[in-house]
């Protein structure tokens, strides 16, 4: 997972468009009454609540890589009836199997996080259910003008080694999961995402500083970093340009829903 640190106040700022994804993730596991279910990159928490409203006799498990994340998630509502902890995604492994192990817009960040899905579909209980999205935006300009912009000079050397999300098609995921014997659901939707620029002029930016641009930010410092937000504010405002108001981010996601071979135990 990656080192740099993470902002959950600006990660917030578009809280409703960010969860969507979630719940939509979330109508399409058919787990009943599980006995544990793990959200592995929690992030704030602010999603983790809608486990416990899903499946309120569930023991529900957060988990984020982050300190700052589970610090705010545990102030949050439903903290009480949620154990959050501090964990990575890449080498965690649970005391017990899990009923549903969701994971949203984490894996991401997890470089060949294919490999490290037969521990997540192992980690199971027979029966079980893994839920993942990933964001599937990596060629739009929202990411592209950043590696551009991050390989000129002054920039290039500094951000040279920093992390940068990734992830595969539908199918490739589908394939993977399938050959490890789960059923598998995946597909992907492109949310048209409207952002109230007379707010904030620059809500691309905002929304990509908080995510996917946020390790190469944390690299700069000083007037370099300062410099290299002006030009990629000015960049982005041309790519996705203000109209009455309003700028229209375009944001493909990929979703896969697997289920583990075997029946529930009893009560899950």
């Amino acid at each position: 997972m990656p080192s740099h640190t993470w902002d959950p106040e600006r990660y917030l700022t578009y809280a409703g468009e960010r969860g969507r994804p979630f719940v939509e993730l979330l109508a399409r596991v058919g787990a009943s009454d599980p006995r544990t279910v793990v959200d592995l990159g929690c992030g704030p928490g602010t999603l983790t609540r809608l486990l416990v409203e899903r499946w309120p006799g569930a023991d529900v498990r957060g988990l984020d890589s982050s300190e700052a994340m589970i610090a705010t998630a545990r102030g949050g509502a439903a903290a009480d009836r949620i154990a959050f902890s501090v964990a990575d995604v890449s080498d965690w492994r649970p005391e017990g199997s899990v009923d549903v192990l969701v994971s949203n817009a984490a894996l991401q960040w997890v470089e060949g996080h294919l490999d490290l899905l037969p521990r997540l579909l192992g980690a199971l209980a027979p029966g079980g259910w893994l839920a993942f999205q990933v964001p599937g935006n990596v060629a739009e300009p929202s990411h592209e003008l950043r590696r551009e912009l991050a390989a000129e000079p002054p920039y290039a050397e500094a951000t040279r080694d920093v992390a940068v999300p990734s992830s595969h098609d539908p199918a490739t995921y589908l394939r993977v999961l399938h050959d490890l014997g789960a059923s598998v659901d995946a597909w992907e939707t492109t949310y048209l995402h409207v952002l109230d620029a007379t707010v904030d002029p620059d809500p691309v930016f905002t929304w990509v500083s908080a995510t996917g641009a946020r390790p190469t930010l944390e690299a700069l410092a000083g007037s370099v970093r300062d410099d290299f937000e002006h030009e990629l504010k000015w960049r982005l405002r041309a790519a996705y340009p203000a109209s009455a108001g309003r700028v229209v981010l375009p944001f493909r996601r990929v979703f896969v829903v697997a289920r583990a071979a075997g029946a529930m135990p009893t009560g899950a």
